[in-house]
């Protein structure tokens, strides 16, 4: 899932300083799950706002609402009769969230409340960990299942550095080396000659690299047609 962060009350504050009225939207999709941006965590920005207005002497209005999710335009279409009646709206949702909104809403100030930081999921009740980098070609299966792209802090794909030690990465003593988990795998499953094989270079050009990527389903496109 995409995991994200809230942005600080005085960051929020700044961007609508300018602000009478606006809009907080949520989203039940990942940000939901991480705790940054579903109806609960909606209800405490709009109220750490309007206490933190008030005592500064400057009201706000704000109005709440917590979409499906905010990267689908079926969903983000439910704001279009109210949208427009607000100073601006703020989004509780990764960073496609905001853009979506300002693409259908172009009359509108978007305001992002969460900063987007990776692809992960939960090692522990409120301990979210970085798994996937989303380059685009996944070859997680010549390293028993688990990423280096995204894992190591260099993306070596063919063993540990000079400052992996006692299984941790040099950048971090909570960082574990995950070519130290790679090679204790294959020693438990007896295929420790896999790390004499010389995979090929990796293909980045599905990667970030090549522009802003598309996916495409035509077996879905044509069903609209």
């Amino acid at each position: 899932m995409i995991v994200a962060d809230r942005k600080s009350l005085e960051e929020i504050l700044e961007m609508v300083a300018d602000c009478k009225k606006i809009l907080i939207v949520g989203c039940k999709g990942c940000v939901t799950v991480c705790n940054v941006g579903g109806i609960k965590e909606v209800e405490i920005l709009s109220s750490s706002l309007e206490i933190a207005r008030k005592k500064a002497g400057n009201d706000i209005e704000i109005e709440m609402k917590t979409l499906e999710r905010q990267c689908d335009n079926e969903y983000i279409e439910q704001l279009s009769e109210t949208v427009n009646d607000y100073d601006a709206v703020v989004s509780m949702a990764c960073g496609v969230g905001p853009q979506f909104l300002s693409e259908m809403y172009r009359d509108q100030k978007f305001f992002p409340a969460l900063n987007t930081t990776f692809f992960g999921g939960a090692t522990e009740h409120g301990v979210w960990e970085e798994r996937c980098a989303g380059c685009g070609t996944c070859i997680i299966h010549k390293y028993d299942g688990l990423c280096p792209i995204a894992r190591c802090a260099k993306s070596l794909l063919h063993g540990p550095c000079g400052g992996s030690s006692n299984s941790v990465c040099e950048i971090s003593k909570d960082t574990e080396c995950v070519w130290d988990l790679i090679v204790r795998k294959k020693m438990e499953q007896g295929r420790l000659e896999d790390l004499f094989i010389v995979n090929d270079f990796k293909d980045w050009r599905s990667a970030r690299d090549g522009g802003p990527r598309r996916s495409i389903r035509e077996e879905l496109v044509q069903g609209n047609i």
